[in-house]
């Protein structure tokens, strides 16, 4: 085997000390483990954590973290940031990283997105440097800003399209991480001995539902019945239908059921203001927390609560990490949006999925798993069975790091 040195963009990285996806973080490891070197470049952000300390000079700060060489970019991010300010630091990436892409030394350049101007830097190096480019695709563009309604302008649009068609043809091969983002990039004319499906996988080691720290949230008595959503408190999230589905509990008079958010986002202050303002005493909010400590609180949980917005480009077009996580976990998932993950529960028997937009069938099913603490714990062991027999992160990053050296001809 030849060593292969890849420069790796992800605007968003982060190491499991942050609060945030470590996908990036876990693929680079591999990479090192089969003997290649892996040069990670991203900006900075509230919730992530590259391991670097010290102050940026001359706007970045460079250093090896547990192997991976990390440029980071004096660039913080957050999702409390407006949309403009959000797409000009997304430009100022792309454009300090086109500077990077044409002077650096690198065999093959791996972009993933979002956002979607990841690309840009992989199309630039194709063009002028003949580099192989990789791209991972985690959303589709335009289609999910198009549906959610968060981008409507047919230029804006029309433009977006045009860089993912680029960022596409640009490539040697795209990554996808579910079957619907896979589906896009063939429909976009990618052949399919070019498209890879990695999805998001599960670190079995780290959780371990047998062994570590159990924690259970302040607010949560003895005997009661836990459900924890953790991630982004965003817009694409749809947490309004937690609030909902609390209501009814609360007209039912189910106090034995908890509602727990673990993490941040620009709707936090809203969803917080109106569990306050209905009585909602049954839901709790925890401060984004580490891996580690995320592990402990789902451990000391009774199910996970895997929620997306009402948005059809959700329901094959997403990999939400949380849901590895629960499964990973040993933890029953209750699911509010049809797609391959619903019917992946239904079909495994490790959850429930239910309608959405259906607060009552959304809170019949929290009832149904407080009710019967054998149907917890049978979904449970076939979550984490599920976990182990198609979603081991080892396996998949191994997938992961043979169509990478396939696409570099190594």
């Amino acid at each position: 085997m030849v060593t292969m040195r890849v420069l790796y963009f992800h605007q968003y990285f982060s190491t499991p000390s942050g609060s945030t996806g470590t996908r990036s973080y876990e693929m680079a490891r591999c990479l090192i483990s089969r003997g290649h070197q892996v040069i990670m470049v991203c900006g900075s952000g509230k919730m992530s954590n590259t391991g670097l300390r010290g102050e940026p000079v001359e706007g970045m700060r460079r250093g090896m973290v547990e192997g991976i060489d990390v440029i980071e970019l004096d660039l913080p991010y957050s999702n409390y940031d407006s949309f403009l300010k959000r797409t000009w630091l997304f430009i100022l990436f792309a454009w300090r990283s086109i500077g990077l892409a044409l002077s650096l030394q690198y065999d093959l350049l791996f972009a993933t997105s979002t956002p979607l101007t990841a690309g840009i830097p992989g199309i630039i190096a194709s063009l002028f440097r003949r580099k192989p480019f990789v791209f991972e695709v985690r959303d589709l563009w335009p289609e999910l800003p198009r549906e959610m309604g968060v981008i409507t302008n047919p230029i804006v649009l029309g433009a977006m399209s045009v860089l993912e068609w680029l960022s596409y043809h640009s490539s040697k091969g795209c990554i996808g991480l579910s079957p619907g983002i896979v589906k896009g990039i063939l429909r976009r004319g990618i052949s399919a001995d070019q498209v890879e499906m990695v999805p998001n996988g599960c670190d079995l080691e780290l959780f371990n539902p047998s062994v570590g720290e159990v924690l259970r949230p302040d607010g949560a008595g003895e005997g009661e019945f836990v459900a924890v959503f953790t991630g982004a408190h965003g817009m694409a999230n749809g947490l309004d239908a937690v609030l909902d589905a609390a209501k009814v509990l609360n007209e039912k008079g189910r106090k034995d059921i908890r509602l727990v958010f673990i993490g941040d986002g620009k709707l936090k202050p809203e969803l917080v203001a109106r569990a306050a303002r209905e009585g909602l005493v049954n839901c709790l909010f925890l401060d984004p927390v580490n891996k580690r400590k995320l592990t402990a609180y789902l451990r000391g949980a009774d199910a996970g609560l895997m929620l997306l917005a009402n948005v059809p480009a959700f329901y094959y077009g997403t990999s939400p990490n949380k849901f590895f996580d629960y499964i990973a976990i040993g933890l029953p998932v209750i699911n509010n949006y049809p797609g391959w993950l619903a019917e992946m529960i239904t079909l495994n028997n490790c959850g429930i999925a239910v309608a959405p937009d259906n607060p009552e069938r959304f809170a019949e099913a929290l009832e149904k798993m407080a009710d019967n603490p054998t149907l917890i714990k049978e979904m449970g062991i076939n979550a984490r069975t599920l976990a182990v027999r198609e979603f081991d992160r080892l396996k998949l990053g191994n997938r992961f790091v043979d169509f990478l050296e396939r696409m570099a001809g190594k």
